[in-house]
């Protein structure tokens, strides 16, 4: 049985007749009689009574009836739903992060959802390390990375330059200096963070290079963690930029840079090569390239090439 014949069968049944149910669905009424005789012959009942003129449904009948509006019905909800997607009126947007990348995602989904507001957002935060195989396993379809990973499998949009930054309290004897080297941080406590990641493997190698103490005397679980603790006087960081941004401009810390710790990083939205993309993921890349024109640098869209 398939929605076709059941269509065909409610026609005759509404109309109470095979002559007028062929020409309300524009087809001949034999064509009408041998759909009805398959789908007879399908559920293995008569469905009307052949004996009465008015087309009387038998009870095998009446109770198929029931059953054939309620999956027209969903096939009709399932239709306008399907709509609804295209247009953007529902929908769920998925996407991962880990804690610094997430900074990145609050101004572009703060633009996503006024332009979109019927479509809900999932942020799933993650190790960075692990987004390329939960994406493979389509956990979701949109992660945020700072590397790129296999370009044969996956395609990657820089989408934000960032940097390291160093930052102290605003009363900490740093504080009003306006450049420092590696060397004079021998001596400071760092409030690090407790998460290997290759941002950490790169402070500890520039140290290594400085032959300059690197004193990691205590270690936090999370980013925000560090800043405040850095505010009351516990020490120092350094941290992405993109972290701290409403601190240095409120006043709650600052920065000085540091001659020999440049560090740039580049920020990826990454999906499946092969991914179909959904409507809403579709929009969120749009959200970007408009945010990236309109703000400019430290926001852009890239596209980077597979080879």
């Amino acid at each position: 049985m398939d929605l076709n014949q059941l269509e065909t069968f409610l026609a005759v049944a509404e109309e109470r007749s095979f002559s007028r149910a062929a020409a309300r669905l524009h087809r001949t009424q034999p064509a009408v009689s041998q759909v009805i005789r398959k789908l007879e012959a399908s559920v293995g009942e008569l469905l009307f009574d052949r004996a009465a003129r008015d087309g009387s449904l038998t009870a095998a009948g009446e109770l198929l009836r029931d059953y054939a509006l309620r999956l027209l019905a969903l096939r009709r909800e399932a239709a306008s739903a399907l709509g609804e997607l295209k247009s953007l009126e529902r929908g769920r947007l998925q996407l991962a992060a880990n804690e610094y990348t997430c900074m990145y995602l609050l101004p572009a989904i703060d633009r996503f959802r006024h332009e979109f507001p019927h479509v809900g957002v999932t942020v799933h935060r993650m190790l960075a390390s692990r987004i390329p195989d939960e994406l493979n396993l389509r956990t979701f379809e949109l992660g945020v990375i700072s590397f790129r990973p296999d370009p044969e499998q996956f395609r990657t949009i820089a989408v934000y330059g960032d940097s390291l930054a160093f930052i102290v309290a605003p009363h900490h004897p740093l504080s009003k200096a306006r450049r420092v080297s590696i060397n004079d941080l021998g001596n400071e406590v760092f409030i690090a963070h407790n998460v290997a990641s290759p941002l950490r493997r790169k402070v500890i190698e520039a140290f290594q290079r400085y032959r300059t103490p690197l004193n990691m005397g205590i270690e936090l679980p999370t980013i925000e963690a560090i800043k405040r603790f850095v505010a009351m006087g516990n020490g120092v960081a350094l941290v992405p930029h993109l972290t701290v941004a409403q601190e240095l401009e409120t006043g709650d810390l600052v920065q000085i840079p540091v001659d020999e710790l440049e560090v740039r990083r580049v920020l990826r939205l990454v999906h499946r090569r092969r991914a179909s993309l959904s409507y809403a993921a579709e929009a969120f890349l749009g959200t970007l390239r408009a945010l990236a024109k309109e703000q400019g640098p430290p926001f852009y869209y890239h596209v980077e090439r597979s080879a």
